[in-house]
């Protein structure tokens, strides 16, 4: 075991002695790999910077531990028959319903019910094309964690009587009260006055919707002015915490069904969607461009390999004089092979490091400029650095073999 360990340790400080004999050699030698394994990691960091982003985005708009049950409610691509045979089962949602929900689903911390539409503003010569009005009920300020940044939300006793009041999203604010204190101002919403009673904090845009736009007025009154529409209103839970999620989504949809009378085989005729199953689609979508875009940057590394190979053919020939003496001297096949492998796993291991320092560089100058957080995570270091040493080992194998079946006398000719 140990003149297996010393033949091991000479080996690596020999390889270590060649490497660093010939500096510059070495360092135009590792570019490829450098620049491919910083390519993998930074593509790797971005995608997971992507994903932690868009899973943020998705709870700072919808709010942890939240569902919603409505009756075109669903996450993904759906094909149009589907579509079509689920717009004729699906009933929409009515007040009753809601209402049955919040009494039986023990489980829920909260239920809530809003409905959207979109409308113009215009005042005092101000326009604002496509605002979105939501009719919410108090609660709803729990269920998709907002925050007021100025005023207060709406209070049960507003969605009890219809008050009109309204909270403001950042952009209309900006629009119809620039510099102002908005709160006890009047805005109009289909020719009605609407007392302002609060502003939510600014919360940018979400899959190129801007959340600033919205706008919101008791539910009450929402049906009022624009009538319960096509599908009715929309039904929103939150779970405690997130263990219970599943059990409590589970005992809401069984209270719908209940209240419908739906038989045990008959489907839902409605749909249940959840922050989770959003963050899913999230982490398939960002999988799925991993797995295309990642693969391409190996081609860098395959470059970089070619590279090591030719410079270690070179190393060989080199000292062919050192590899046959080593041989007169009692070397086998099998330790001048080992020798060689090493060195060329080494010189590639050299450069993984290098290209994650390089990668750390990259990733913390983009964070810097575009305030996304690029996440280098333990597994694309782990690939990198195993990925590296190995497109060293399979870059020697020729040149290593090459020098194992030198003849020791002609090589000893050669100096």
């Amino acid at each position: 075991m140990r003149n297996i360990y010393t033949f091991y340790a000479d080996a690596a400080r020999i390889a270590l002695q060649s490497i660093f004999a010939h500096k510059l050699r070495a360092f135009l030698t590792l570019i490829g790999i450098i620049i491919g394994v910083a390519s993998v990691v930074v593509v790797g960091a971005s995608i997971s910077g992507l994903n932690t982003y868009v899973v943020d985005r998705v709870s700072k708009v919808l709010g942890a531990n939240h569902f919603m049950m409505a009756r075109m409610a669903f996450v993904g691509r759906m094909s149009d028959e589907e579509f079509e045979r689920r717009m004729r089962r699906n009933k929409r949602i009515e007040w009753e319903e809601y209402e049955w929900v919040r009494d039986h689903c023990k489980a829920c911390a909260e239920v809530g019910a809003e409905m959207g539409n979109s409308t113009d503003l215009n005042q005092d010569g101000a326009e604002f094309p496509s605002a979105v009005v939501f009719g919410v009920t108090a609660n709803m300020i729990e269920i998709e964690d907002k925050t007021i940044a100025e005023g207060r939300f709406i209070t049960p006793d507003e969605v009890q009587r219809s008050a009109l009041v309204i909270v403001l999203g950042d952009d209309i604010k900006e629009k119809f009260f620039p510099n102002v204190d908005p709160i006890g101002r009047t805005l109009k919403v289909r020719g009605l006055p609407m007392r302002v009673v609060g502003v939510e904090e600014k919360r940018g845009s979400f899959f190129g919707d801007s959340i600033d736009r919205h706008v919101y007025i008791p539910i009450t009154t929402h049906i009022q002015i624009f009538g319960r529409g096509a599908n009715g209103l929309q039904i929103h839970g939150k779970s405690a915490n997130r263990e219970n999620m599943a059990a409590t989504i589970e005992e809401a949809r069984l209270a719908m069904r209940d209240k419908r009378k739906l038989k045990g085989n008959d489907e839902d005729d409605f749909g249940v969607v959840n922050v989770e199953e959003v963050n899913n689609q999230v982490d398939q979508f960002t999988a799925s461009i991993a797995s295309v875009v990642i693969p391409i940057t190996f081609i860098t590394l395959v470059v970089g390999g070619i590279v090591v190979m030719n410079i270690m053919l070179v190393s060989v020939t080199e000292r062919t004089f050192e590899v046959g003496l080593r041989k007169a001297v009692g070397a086998t096949r099998k330790q001048i092979l080992m020798q060689f492998l090493i060195e060329s796993a080494l010189l590639c291991a050299l450069g993984g490091v290098f290209g994650l320092l390089l990668a750390a560089g990259i990733c913390w100058l983009i964070t810097m400029a575009a305030q996304i957080t690029m996440t280098i995570t333990l597994g694309y270091i782990l690939l990198a650095l195993i990925v590296s040493s190995a497109v060293g080992m399979i870059a020697g194998i020729y040149p290593a073999f090459k020098a194992a079946r030198l003849d020791p006398i002609i090589a000893l000719a050669r100096k």
